[in-house]
C-alpha cells in the first residue's frame, strides 16, 4: 500500500510541477507579447504620424538618446526631449517615417523589461539609416510604457 501511495503522490507532485511551468511559460510570453504590442505601437504612429499614439506609449519622464560615430570616429551621444519627438512626429511629413525592427530580444523582470530591436529606417520607400534600439520598458497600471529609448544609427554595415 505505502508503494502505491508513494507513486500517486510523486505522480502528483510532478503533474503539479508541470502545470507551474506552463503556467509561468504562458505568462512570460503573455508579458512580451503586452512589451512587443507597446513598442509596435511606437512605430505604427510614426508610420501614420500619430503623435497621440506615441505619447500613449510613453513614460512622462522619458528620456530618449542617439548614440553615433563622426567622421573623426569620435563618439557622438545626443538627448532628446520626448514631447519634442512627438511633435516631429505629428507633424505632416511629404514621405512617411518607417522604422523596422527585426530580430526583437525581449528580457522582463517583473515591471522591467529590456527591449533590444535592430532596425531600418526609411523615409517613405527610400533607406535612410540602421541601428539598434534599446528599449528601457516600465510596467505601470495603464500596461507597459517606454521609459528610455537609447539608439544607434549609422548608414553602413546595415544587415
Amino acid at each position: 500500500m505505502k508503494i502505491t501511495s508513494a507513486r500517486g503522490c510523486l505522480k502528483c507532485t510532478l503533474f503539479l510541477s508541470l502545470l507551474i511551468t506552463i503556467s509561468n511559460l504562458a505568462f512570460a510570453q503573455s508579458q512580451e507579447a503586452a512589451i512587443r504590442a507597446s513598442v509596435d505601437k511606437l512605430f505604427d504612429g510614426m508610420r501614420s504620424g500619430d503623435s497621440s499614439a506615441l505619447r500613449s506609449v510613453f513614460q512622462p519622464q522619458s528620456i530618449l538618446t542617439s548614440i553615433s560615430v563622426n567622421a573623426k570616429d569620435s563618439v557622438i551621444s545626443h538627448q532628446g526631449k520626448t514631447e519634442e519627438f512627438i511633435a516631429a512626429v505629428g507633424k505632416p511629413h511629404p514621405k512617411k517615417w518607417d522604422e523596422r525592427i527585426y530580430d526583437v530580444k525581449i528580457s522582463v523582470d517583473g515591471p522591467m523589461a529590456i527591449v533590444w530591436a535592430p532596425y531600418k529606417f526609411y523615409l517613405g520607400d527610400t533607406f535612410s539609416h540602421c541601428g539598434v534600439n534599446v528599449f528601457t520598458m516600465i510596467k505601470t497600471v495603464h500596461g507597459w510604457k517606454i521609459n528610455a529609448i537609447t539608439d544607434t544609427r549609422r548608414k553602413e554595415a546595415c544587415l
